[in-house]
């Protein structure tokens, strides 16, 4: 029985109220955590003090942010500005650059605005499609 079963078994089984007890009775089990170590697999178990004593809860479920609003405005010949909400610009400029959009010369972020340069003014409409995409998907 490797670590994290024999944790949870002793949880199910006995009433431990603190975790040096639940220490000495994994070591009398054949394991020997430290109490750095057994905190992080208590953790990782989803295991909590409940009601003054140690048991399995349910994690709570993670929930993805809904995507900011982002607006494009074009700029011609060769300019799109993507407005976001404030602290999302720098995210959705490293995410265009990663994305090796075809056509796309660059981005500038600061905090709520994008400068998106287009390398040729006939493909303005192509990365703008691409820029929709990638906020679509989310950054």
């Amino acid at each position: 029985m490797n670590l994290d079963e024999a944790i949870l078994q002793l949880i199910s089984q006995q009433e431990i109220i603190d975790q040096a007890v639940l220490q000495e009775l994994l070591e009398e089990a054949g394991h020997a955590p430290s109490q750095s170590t057994l905190s992080r697999r208590l953790k990782r178990l989803s295991v909590q003090k409940v009601n003054g004593r140690y048991q399995r809860v349910e994690p709570l479920p993670v929930v993805k942010p809904a995507a900011p609003r982002v607006s494009i405005i074009e700029a011609p010949p060769n300019m799109l500005v993507l407005k976001t909400a404030p602290g999302y610009a720098q995210i959705f400029g490293l995410a265009l650059d990663r994305e090796e959009v075809e056509g796309l010369a660059g981005t500038v972020a600061g905090d709520d605005t994008i400068f998106i340069a287009v390398r040729d003014p006939s493909r303005l409409q192509d990365v703008r499609a691409s820029v929709e995409q990638l906020i679509q998907r989310g950054p």
